[in-house]
Formats: C-alpha cells, sequence, structure tokens
C-alpha cells in the first residue's frame, strides 16, 4: 500500500528556494544530536541517557528538555575536561558507566557522543567492552551506543540514529510470531499525542511496542519524594520482543522518504514487515493509520473513530470561513512541517513558507505530494534554514499567522503575526507536553487554536472591536 499517496500530480513549486549561503549561522532553527538521542533514552523504563563529552553539553539539554517539559531531567555525563580532550575519554567513560551503575542501577544505559568525543575520534564501542570485560561476574544493563556529534545532524537526527541504535542492540531476531503486538516508532510527538497513539492501537486489540514512549516519564504525576528514574516508558523487554510483531508502523513524511531507518532495518534483519506512514495530522493521514491498524489486526475501524472523524468534518464546515484563504507560514522539524502543510491543504490555509533547520533533502520532495499547486503557488520550502533566514522569507511573504515552537516567539513579535505554538521546545508557555496534534481530535484541537488565533488578531485590530462572530 501507498501510505502516503499524492493529493494530485506532482509539480514544481514557484519558488523553491535554496537557502542562501552565510558565514554562520544565525539563530538555528534545530538543537542538538544528543538532546534527541537523550529523548529517546528518557522513554525506556528504567533508562538513563549519558553523554559523552562536556558538562556544558548535558546542561545545555537538560534546559531545553526542562523548559518543555517542566519536569526534572537526569543526564549524566563522563564531564570532558582541558586533558581530556588530548588524551581522550576512555577512562572518564569508564567512570562514569561505574557512577549510574551505582547510583541508578537502570534497566538500560543509552551513551550518545557528542560533537567534542567524536572530534577526538573516541572509540566508544571498544571503551563500552573493556568496561563490561573488567567487571565479568557482574551484572550489567544493556548499554546502547549511539554516533550523535551535531555538525552531521539536528536534533531529529539524533533521535532515529538513538531509536534505530536501540532496536538494533536489543531486537536480535523472530523467535516467533506476535500477532497481536504491533511496533510504533511514532517520532518526537508530545506525551498527549503519544497517549493517544497507544489509545488507538489498543481499540484494535493490539499490543503496541512504542519507541520511545516518555508520556509517563515526562508527563507525569506528582511525587512525594524525588524519584531518579520516573516511572513508565517502553521495558526493555517488550523492545527485545519487537522482533516478533506483526508489523512496524514508523510515522513521519520525510522519514519515509529515507531509504534506510529503524523499521526497515528491523524488517531486514528480524523479517517485520514496514509500514512508513506519514503523520496523522488531519483526517486524510489520519484515515490511513486506522486502515493500517485495520489491516494489521484484522478488525473494522472503531466507531468511537468514526464519530471523532464526524465531529472533525463539522468543526471544520463550521469554521471554514476563520481559515479559507488564510496564507501561513510554519516552521519546526521535518516531519512536522510536512504534516503541518498536509492539514493546512485540507482546511484551506495557504502554507507560504515551509522552514526546517533539518536537511534530510526530502521536506520539497514530500511537499510536492502533500500540497496542491493550485492552492499554494509561490510556496518557499527552506531546508537546513536559521531564523534569520526564515524570517527574511516570512516577511517578504506577509503571511496572517506562523506555526512552530517557541523559538520563533521573536520573529513573530517583530513581524508583528500571531504565532500557534506546535512542536519542540515550547518553553514561554504553560502546556507544550499535552498539546495534541495528531488524530481527528487533535486535528480538531489544533484547528480551533488556529482559527482563533486569526479570530483574535482580527477582533484585536477591529475599531469597533466587534463581540459577535
Amino acid at each position: 500500500m501507498n501510505p502516503t499517496p499524492p493529493i494530485e500530480e506532482a509539480y514544481t513549486l514557484a519558488a523553491l528556494a535554496p537557502v542562501p549561503s552565510a558565514s554562520a549561522t544565525q539563530n538555528a532553527c534545530k538543537l542538538c544530536a544528543p538532546l534527541g538521542a537523550s529523548l529517546v533514552f528518557k522513554g525506556i523504563a528504567g533508562g538513563v541517557p549519558l553523554l559523552h563529552g562536556s558538562q556544558g553539553c548535558s546542561t545545555y539539554i537538560r534546559r531545553y528538555l526542562i523548559s518543555h517539559f517542566k519536569e526534572p531531567m537526569d543526564i549524566a555525563c563522563s564531564n570532558f575536561a582541558e586533558q581530556t580532550a588530548v588524551f581522550g575519554g576512555g577512562a572518564n567513560l569508564q567512570l562514569a558507566l561505574e557512577n549510574v551503575c551505582r547510583q541508578y542501577d537502570p534497566a538500560l544505559i543509552g551513551v550518545a557522543t557528542t560533537c567534542l568525543s567524536e572530534t577526538i575520534g573516541d572509540d566508544v564501542p571498544m571503551f563500552i567492552k573493556t568496561f563490561l570485560a573488567a567487571t565479568p561476574g557482574e551484572p550489567h544493563p544493556p548499554i546502547v551506543h549511539v554516533s550523535t556529534p551535531s555538525y552531521q545532524g539536528s536534533h531529529m537526527e539524533g533521535f532515529h540514529r538513538a531509536v534505530r541504535a536501540t532496536l538494533g542492540a536489543l531486537a536480535k531476531g523472530r523467535a516467533g510470531a506476535a500477532p497481536e503486538q504491533v511496533n510504533l516508532l511514532p517520532g518526537l510527538l508530545s506525551p498527549a499525542d503519544l497517549r493517544h497513539l497507544k489509545e488507538m492501537a489498543a481499540a484494535f486489540g493490539l499490543q503496541a511496542m512504542v519507541l520511545p514512549d516518555y508520556s509517563d516519564t515526562l508527563d507525569g504525576g506528582q511525587w512525594e519524594s524525588y524519584q531518579r528514574i520516573p516511572a513508565g516508558g517502553t521495558p526493555v523487554a517488550a523492545i527485545a520482543a519487537a522482533g516478533n510483531a506483526a508489523a512496524t508502523i514508523e510515522l513521519g513524511h520525510t522519514l519515509a522518504a529515507a531509504g534506510d531507518t529503524a523499521a526497515t532495518d528491523l524488517h531486514t534483519r528480524c523479517g517485520v514487515p514496514a509500514l512508513r506512514l506519514g503523520l496523522p495530522v488531519g483526517i486524510r493521514h489520519t484515515d490511513v493509520l486506522l486502515q493500517a491498524l485495520a489491516d494489521i489486526s484484522g478488525r473494522p475501524v472503531p466507531a468511537a473513530f468514526q464519530a471523532q472523524r464526524g465531529r472533525l468534518l463539522d468543526t471544520l464546515v463550521d469554521g471554514h470561513k476563520h481559515v479559507n484563504t488564510v496564507r501561513a507560514a510554519v516552521f519546526g522539524e521535518e516531519d512536522l512541517v510536512a504534516g503541518l502543510a498536509a492539514f493546512m491543504a485540507e482546511i484551506g490555509i495557504h502554507p507560504v513558507v515551509c522552514a526546517s533547520g533539518g536537511a534530510s533533502r526530502h521536506l520539497a520532495q514530500v511537499l510536492h505530494q502533500l500540497v496542491p499547486a493550485r492552492q499554494h503557488a509561490g510556496m518557499k520550502i527552506l531546508e537546513g534554514a536559521d531564523f534569520a533566514t526564515i524570517e527574511e522569507a516570512v516577511a517578504a511573504a506577509q503571511p496572517d499567522l506562523i506555526v512552530g515552537h517557541s523559538k520563533g516567539y521573536a520573529m513573530a513579535r517583530r513581524l508583528g503575526i500571531p504565532l500557534v505554538r506546535v512542536g519542540f521546545p515550547i518553553h514561554d508557555r504553560m502546556g507544550g507536553p499535552r498539546l495534541r496534534h495528531i488524530g481527528y481530535e487533535g486535528a480538531t484541537i489544533l484547528f480551533d487554536r488556529m482559527a482563533n488565533a486569526l479570530i483574535e488578531t482580527r477582533q484585536a485590530a477591529s475599531p469597533v472591536g466587534y463581540t459577535y462572530m
């Protein structure tokens, strides 16, 4: 099946704009690769992320994750110093592994490298083997290593590499069929979206192995005492059994355009069928996901989802007058930008600028398939962009609405355009972890937020201050 069929024939955008060369990045529209890997390891039950590099890297990452999720965030570090940068960090990493095992008793340690350790050429797999060989009689948790230098990618590259490395280390082979198990690789979604995704799978009688699942570890309840490792996350045993699943569903439009991913690697090694679908934002791609779950389970789509779909359609009809022909700029990580653009195409909003700091080189190809040319002639697509470039494009396009995360607030304020906060990070508003985007209900919530932002702006600008819509 074709998970993301084009809405109409592919076309050539009127203004596919390459990012002009510059001497330096000015306010990057991305975060560092180890951050994405740390987020994955925080979504594994008993998992502890360990950065092999300087303490500043872990502090920077903790700051961003804490400001978004509003939860405590322990990220271990091998604490490079000047001498370590010259002579290598093997001793530091082995000491860090010892400390993490002693202090946390983790179920898994995820070792992510930083720019410094990668630049000096530290042989991290050898360091891990040396650590394990030094204490052969002692039990050790699985140690997953992922290479995440930020000069080779954004936080999303680090995220996807960590998912693949974890499956590669733990899911070893197909020991038997589990027709009611499905692997869900959702990408960087909100905890609220992850919870809804699990509810969707459960409605079809499927047991979902979601990797990562930080819906509890980064959005849990109040503690009576501090927990070094929050409850929740995907159990290591469930990840190890991923090779027995009936199928793997991997979400992400640009990820699906890539040739080699965690889902395809698991298919090659274990024979698990891989379904690579677009992000289920809006009607069309939620339809595709639900049909995939129906095909895997052999059950029809439950009536509850049909009712949600009906409410979404009614919402779109009721609010069409507020969004039709509205021009919008959208920015963020590539899969979210593609998903939002596809949703905008459904509801009549024209995404005149689509920008990302990611540089997979798949975003333009995917948008060609998702966005009808008749709606979006002249749309600019910016890949590998920083906010200086994005702001220049947005200022030229003069959209009615900007959709993206909190790093775009300064741009929106300078240009006087309302910003609807979506994605990661959201650090200047409450509720980032609880924002819903996926499924019919998520699309309904997202539509209301965009429509209300437009209404509020028009209302504030009205000379009469009208009070009735």
